[in-house]
């Protein structure tokens, strides 16, 4: 067993290391962060629209199987509807897990996950990018994700005769997690620019709220990491599930989450741009100088 220790025990990299440490302490890897983004690169391209509608598609497919079996009567509408909530309550937790991963180890060079965290740490440097971003441009990676993924997923269940509700179980999460990146934009949206009903949806606790994920972009960023509904934040950070996590990847590997260092400075919010810059549309509806609210 280990001991929670608490994380101002442990001090910042740059100084010595503590003498129960057992493995060598590593520097937290460079961040390879964007500039800002230019205007082009928040339009979406074709390829980013066909993954997007790929990834829809394979959703469709499995809610619509899902509803077939019902209409069948092979199960009542209960079932698949419970299993939609578990999913959209599960995704809200994987999307947490997952941020936090991106928030605090690896870097641009990572395999696989690099591209991810280079941009999770960009948008830590300007957070409103992302509300200026089209649909697909933003949605696209996840619905990539899905479009590879689901379809075998589903695939399988049919031919395993697996009832409406693991289908429904399976759309719902795919959904969610690809939906996530929206809700995640609109938490940092201006109130006037979001669509009728989603302030009502944020303030019900259906999506993740603007207050709820402002705090995320506050120093030390180490807390309200899920971007769905937000509804694990509170019992993740009350019992410090992702600090204790922390403790055990540090006591077997020796690398330090970045939440437990000073603050590199380029994933902090560029308040020095936010205030000389004024946010202006063009006549194509997209933001030429972008900043943060």
């Amino acid at each position: 067993m280990y001991a929670l220790t608490p994380r101002c025990h442990l001090p910042p990299i740059r100084r010595s290391p503590p003498p129960c440490q057992a493995a060598s302490t590593t520097s937290p890897p460079s961040l390879s962060v964007p500039s800002r983004a230019d205007p082009d690169e928040l339009r979406s391209t074709w390829p980013q629209r066909a993954w997007t509608l790929a990834g829809s598609a394979a959703i469709l497919s499995s809610m619509s199987t899902s509803a077939s079996l019902v209409a069948a009567g092979s199960s009542s509408a209960a079932e698949p509807l419970a299993a939609a909530f578990a999913a959209y309550s599960l995704a809200d937790l994987a999307t947490g897990v997952y941020h936090w991963f991106v928030d605090n180890y690896g870097d641009a060079s990572t395999p696989v996950f690099g591209s991810q965290i280079a941009a999770f740490q960009g948008h830590h440097r300007y957070p409103s990018t992302i509300t200026f971003r089209e649909p697909c441009n933003n949605l696209h990676a996840l619905a990539r994700a899905v479009a590879l993924a689901l379809v075998p997923v589903d695939t399988a269940l049919s031919a395993a005769g697996s009832p409406a509700a693991a289908h429904a179980f399976a759309g719902a999460f795919a959904a969610c997690v690809v939906l996530s990146q929206q809700f995640h934009a609109w938490a940092h949206e201006k109130r006037r620019r979001l669509p009728p009903g989603v302030e009502a949806l944020q303030d019900a606790g259906v999506l993740v709220s603007r207050a709820q994920h402002a705090a995320h972009h506050r120093q030390p960023y180490n807390t309200n990491y899920c971007i769905v509904s937000g509804m694990w934040n509170g019992v993740l950070d009350r019992y410090r599930v992702f600090e204790a996590l922390e403790m055990v990847v540090y006591f077997r590997t020796g690398v330090r989450p970045r939440s437990w260092d000073e603050t590199d400075a380029s994933w902090k919010e560029d308040t020095g741009a936010v205030a000389a810059a004024s946010a202006t549309a063009g006549d194509d509806g997209l933001l030429h100088t972008v900043t943060a609210d």
